[in-house]
């Protein structure tokens, strides 16, 4: 019968069936909510299954215009995704018989130095699983508006020579940024090349990836999307620590990349680029080498660059999940494969954060499992429940105490009735917080989503051990567990020591070594340190604990995340004006600036230390108008009490109002340069 009915009718079709239906709808959705509901400005993503494209899309716009459409070749910043170019990179000289990943980091770069001898023993693996035990980040002219450098690149051994370990390497695994720069010079010395070369060539080349690129690479920048600060649209963001977060890529491109560490990717090239040994590496559970929390269910798990090689909520499928996650000031993405499935999905945000492509990828992967019969059914979130309170052994007030991580110190008092109330010390902004006693042996905060235990690890220290169940409405959800704090003593100084930081408490210092097309100078919260300290926390300065009259540090030994980018406040006294230094950083003291002359043709310099002049500006002269002569590769920009309202890198020159309580700053490329002011 049918047959005769398509005999009679023979334009009569019968639609195919979409597998991925489903899939496609729900990313859609997503999109809409994480550009709607979320802060982001531009979305791109795309999901690869046995070498097919399942879905790919974008949502929002390009530019603030709206003229040009966001589409699959609109190129975004991809942030520390650029990690797993270093690590590949590093993996492809392995294969070629140039380095091992156990050899220490001197064999390949002899002038690597630091100051704490236990820096011989860092290992080229050690770079890439964040074992290094290098303190963390020097971002010194890394992130820039519009103009490709090599400045921090080629000033990373030199920083790196003033600094000491914070940890024994390999002892355990904390995020490292400075790693993988570090990582990046030994694919250059080993290599011969550029590291932008050498990825090109070996890498984005025989993997066709025509729409990834580096800042050193010679492409049109005006094929990224746009960011945005304050709602208004910024230039081009160049991220000049390539091989840590200097990337910029396509979710497409990504899903090219990620098809390198499957099993079958249905690529050839992909197929083809590692070794089998190598494939299997990236898969290893690097984290485990050292010191870790005890977890079932997280996203981070430190592989060979990996942020997690075990992932929640693959691992409660027995499903292995490799997921990169990668953040700069402007630009977000996440990465996500399942080596076995021959999967990967990948977001690029403009605006946002990393985390909402992961929210997003998760349900995302799991539906195409679904829908591919490989999973049986998509288990239910965890369930968030407020605690119910249950006796507690006594034993467990003895955890009572400070507790610091890079971030606060904050006391923890535990009662008999199996309560913690966690006060801040360390800042006045941040809420108490209180955790009940329940019969599962943890205590769990008052909303249910942070479960908190106390571990006495194998180094001799006390951690405090958080499980927080992370949700998103109409997203996904995710699980990390880690080490929030380490148990610390009260740190007693003398008398003359307190004073000498209590005097300081108060005053910000303004940074002077940024280049003049540093994104610092555009964001409030970048451009000065405020010293501060509390009668409640003696011995510290914030979270830094006071070490002598001019010297504070973060020594907290933590692992996984709450214990990176350790730094020192080192205070200086240079020719009569005081200054702070910090991981690279030099701030002046607001103490040592001076209003600025409101007048005609003023004349402003930089002086032989190449620093960028600060002015203040003086009541009487607030809602004048300032007009400056700038000189070529220059820049300058006025704050009020609350943000930066004119940076001439984002803006051009133009007249400015000048605001009451503000200040202005000078930026000049070298010495002598001269800013010629005319206030009215």
């Amino acid at each position: 019968m049918m047959l005769a009915i398509l005999m009679m009718f023979p334009s009569i079709t019968f639609a195919e069936h979409d597998l991925y239906a489903d899939v496609k709808n729900s990313a859609y959705e997503m999109a809409e909510v994480i550009v709607n509901d979320h802060g982001v400005s531009g979305l791109q993503y795309a999901l690869v299954s046995d070498g097919n494209i399942v879905v790919s899309g974008t949502a929002g716009i390009f530019h603030k215009s709206n003229v040009i459409p966001l589409n699959s070749q609109a190129m975004f910043g991809i942030g520390s995704i650029s990690k797993m170019f270093t690590t590949t990179a590093i993996m492809l000289l392995s294969d070629q018989g140039k380095l091992d990943l156990d050899e220490p980091v001197v064999t390949y770069l002899p002038e690597f130095k630091m100051a704490d001898e236990r820096y011989k023993k860092i290992t080229v693996r050690m770079l890439l699983n964040h074992s290094s035990g290098i303190m963390g980040s020097v971002y010194v002219n890394g992130a820039t508006y519009d103009y490709p450098n090599t400045l921090n690149h080629d000033a990373l051994l030199a920083q790196l020579a003033t600094q000491k370990l914070k940890a024994d390497p390999g002892e355990f695994s904390v995020y490292c940024n400075d790693g993988f720069t570090l990582a990046e010079l030994i694919v250059e010395e080993v290599s011969g090349m550029s590291f932008s070369e050498f990825i090109r060539q070996n890498i984005t080349g025989p993997l066709s990836m025509t729409n990834t690129k580096t800042p050193q690479d010679d492409f049109d920048l005006n094929r990224l999307a746009r960011t945005f600060l304050n709602e208004e649209e910024t230039p081009v963001e160049t991220f000049n620590m390539i091989g840590t977060g200097g990337v910029y890529s396509t979710a497409e491109d990504l899903c090219r990349l990620g098809q390198v560490y499957m099993n079958d990717p249905g690529f050839v090239p992909a197929a083809e680029l590692l070794s089998e040994n190598a494939k299997i590496a990236f898969k290893q559970k690097e984290y485990l080498r050292g010191i870790w929390p005890e977890q079932s269910d997280s996203s981070i798990g430190y592989g060979l660059g990996w942020d997690s090689v075990d992932a929640y909520p693959f691992s409660q499928y027995n499903i292995q999940a490799l997921i990169k996650g990668g953040d700069t000031g402007l630009y977000h993405g996440c990465m996500i494969v399942l080596p076995e499935h021959n999967m990967v999905f990948a977001a690029v945000l403009s605006g946002g954060s990393s985390m909402f492509g992961q929210l997003m990828g998760l349900p995302l992967l799991l539906q195409t499992l679904l829908a591919e019969g490989e999973i049986e059914e998509i288990l239910p979130p965890l369930e968030i429940k407020a605690p119910v309170p249950s006796a507690m052994p006594s034993e467990l007030t003895s955890y009572s105490g400070l507790y610091a991580n890079n971030s606060i110190v904050k006391n923890m008092e535990i009662g008999t009735d199996g309560k913690i109330t966690v006060s801040v010390l360390s800042d006045t902004d941040s809420p108490d917080e209180t955790y009940l006693y329940t019969s599962h042996g943890e205590f769990v905060n008052e909303t249910g989503d942070k479960k908190l235990t106390f571990v006495n690890e194998s180094n001799g220290k006390t951690y405090a051990r958080i499980i927080q169940t992370i949700n998103a409405a109409n997203l996904g959800q995710t699980v990390i567990t880690a080490y929030d704090s380490e148990k610390v003593e009260h740190n007693i100084v003398d008398n003359a020591t307190q004073k000498s930081w209590d005097e300081r408490s108060g005053t910000k210092y303004y940074i002077v070594n940024e280049i003049p097309t540093s994104q610092a100078y555009h964001v409030v919260e970048s451009i000065c340190i405020e010293i501060t300290t509390r009668k409640e926390l003696p011995g510290y300065v914030g979270q830094y604990k006071i070490l002598d009259l001019d010297t504070a540090i973060q020594d907290v030994q933590i692992p996984v995340m709450a214990g990176r980018d350790n730094v020192t406040y080192q205070i200086s006294n240079v020719d009569g004006k005081e200054y702070l230094s910090t991981t690279g950083w030099i701030c002046i003291s607001e103490k040592d600036i001076v209003d600025i002359y409101a007048g005609d043709n003023a004349v402003c310099t930089i002086q032989g230390n190449g620093y960028a002049r600060w002015y203040t500006i003086n009541k009487k002269d607030a809602g004048k108008t300032m007009t400056v002569n700038l000189p070529e590769n220059a820049s300058f920009a006025v704050y009020d009490e609350e943000s930066c309202v004119y940076y001439s890198t984002v803006k051009g020159n133009q007249p400015v109002k000048l605001p009451e309580n503000g200040k202005v700053v000078f930026i000049g490329e070298a010495p002598g340069v001269h800013f010629t002011i005319t206030t009215k």
